[in-house]
């Protein structure tokens, strides 16, 4: 029988793994905002070259479907971890990759913004 302390441990943890994975939706939903904003509503209204826009915004499309997928993946390894009573390290590959797209993109824009006006 497991002690009260480390049941209401579990639970909370559980809680915070539910808020997390929303937290990844967020951010993937933001991404996926940016897309629509930068690959279709700049080019109207900035007048010029197109292509720049809507390559930036598949980007952030592609960086969001990123996000939500590693969250569902990221949701599921520390529920299964909980369930062995491990603990679940995020993956360096993955913080890796996310803040290189996020890097990438953010030069990107960038040069975009003071290239194409």
């Amino acid at each position: 029988m497991r002690e009260p302390g480390i049941e209401d441990a579990t639970r909370r943890t559980r809680l915070a793994n539910e808020r997390t994975y929303l937290a990844w939706w967020r951010t993937g939903l933001t991404s996926l905002a940016v897309c629509v904003g930068v690959g279709r509503l700049v080019p109207s209204v900035a007048g010029g070259a197109h292509w720049p826009y809507e390559a930036l915004g598949v980007g952030y499309g592609i960086l969001g479907i990123a996000f939500v997928s590693a969250g569902y993946l990221r949701t599921h390894e520390v529920e299964h971890a909980l369930d062995r009573g491990t603990f679940a390290p995020l993956r360096d590959r993955l913080t890796t990759a996310l803040t290189a797209a996020g890097v990438v993109l953010g030069v990107a824009t960038v040069v975009v913004l003071l290239v194409w006006r």
